[in-house]
């Protein structure tokens, strides 16, 4: 599906529905007169085919205790498959509401409060926060910015993990909000040093489908040929892709037979629920029948891309933005055109942008931005233009 025939058939209006990005602008940033550029969901209705179960699923009108359909591995581990050659079996996956809720659980049976657990910033910042949630202790390695990629610093990341004794790495691939998709080598690189200090990857793949570019993704759980899979938890969602967060949805994909074990005794100490029927329906329909919408959204988030760092970098050349090799989300750095201390005043207050400003994603964030491109072009044109024109004048 080409980007006019997608926003035709699946842009939708959001204001008005209990929208977090739209209608929680008021209380998030003290204003609803804004560009909402924000949290990591979309302005497009879900595939056809997933409203399509839905309204089947809802006029049965049972919604009781229910079982995760065979289908939907069958949908699941082929789309896996076929996509990215990922193997994966169905005793290996459990279910969640959301990842971030199975990050909280996978910390509580992997560490014990006081552990160390390594991130490597700037990243999504709910990793910070459900590590000292769980009174675990966050290690911090800073991924060092080369201006249009970010790479890892191996040699610093074994030098944090021998001094703090860190047993787990939360791994964010692809990496939000800097857009990096980690190459086999360095992923084969990580997860040898890793196993070589017996430190627990934990891989967040959640942004695994979203590659505008031509950027190839591999999972951590294919490296080597699966060699890794024993010391590693990866976890990810249809959430992200088909823009279902509300459906709460997630998968623990989990091949150590003894790890399995613990985060099943895990899930029964919390009395957690699995998932959501609704979601699974959803999510089902989307991975048999879903290729042709993700095209469509691909094909609006690489133009929006394309739009934003032609029209910024062609007002000020000196603005930085990362290359978009995965994520819907854009890694501004306006640093060089706007201080650190007056940004939120420039991008929010005078520009008039809702954004998620780089500061929270940890130390190395100063000066950034961070812009969901996952939206109509209309308005993500509009809150350029304003961007531009505000930075402009303060210049003036």
């Amino acid at each position: 599906m080409n980007k006019e025939e997608f926003l035709a058939k699946y842009a939708v209006d959001r204001k008005d529905t209990a929208s977090v990005k739209w209608d929680g602008m008021q209380e998030e940033f003290g204003s609803s007169d804004l560009y909402p550029l924000w949290v990591a969901d979309t302005e497009f209705k879900i595939p056809q085919s997933s409203v399509t179960a839905l309204q089947k699923r809802v006029a049965h009108g049972a919604f009781g205790y229910s079982l995760t359909p065979e289908g939907y591995y069958d949908a699941y581990f082929t789309w896996q498959k076929e996509r990215y050659g990922i193997e994966l079996h169905k005793e290996w996956l459990r279910f969640g509401t959301g990842v971030v809720q199975s990050l909280s659980t996978l910390l509580q049976f992997s560490t014990i409060p006081g552990d160390a657990v390594m991130i490597m910033e700037p990243v999504y910042h709910p990793f910070r926060h459900v590590i000292e949630d769980n009174d675990r202790k966050v290690v911090a390695n800073e991924l060092v910015d080369f201006g249009e990629e970010y790479k890892m610093d191996l040699e610093k990341i074994e030098e944090q993990m021998v001094a703090n004794d860190v047993k787990v790495l939360m791994l964010c691939n692809p990496h939000n909000p800097v857009a990096r998709v980690w190459t086999e080598e360095e992923l084969a690189n990580l997860l040898e040093l890793c196993r070589k200090e017996q430190v627990l990857v934990i891989s967040d793949e959640i942004h695994h489908d979203l590659l505008p570019s031509d950027k190839k993704f591999v999972s951590a759980l294919s490296i080597k040929d699966g060699f890794y899979r024993d010391n590693m938890i990866m976890v990810d969602s249809p959430s992200k892709t088909f823009n279902m967060a509300g459906l709460l949805i997630s998968h623990v994909v989990i091949p150590n037979p003894q790890l399995r074990d613990r985060y099943d005794q895990q899930q029964e100490i919390l009395h957690a629920p699995a998932s959501n029927i609704l979601g699974m329906v959803a999510g089902q329909a989307a991975y048999s029948d879903g290729a042709d919408w993700l095209a469509g959204l691909l094909a609006v988030v690489k133009d929006n891309y394309d739009y934003l760092k032609a029209h910024l970098q062609a007002a000020f050349p000196e603005i930085k933005i990362t290359d978009q090799e995965g994520t819907y989300l854009a890694w501004v750095d306006l640093s060089a055109v706007v201080a650190p201390e007056e940004l939120k005043h420039v991008v929010q207050d005078q520009a008039k942008l809702a954004v998620d400003f780089g500061s929270m994603f940890g130390q190395g964030g100063a000066g950034h931005i961070r812009i969901n491109l996952a939206t109509t072009p209309e308005n993500l044109q509009a809150a350029v233009s304003s961007l531009v024109k505000t930075l402009q004048e303060n210049q003036a």
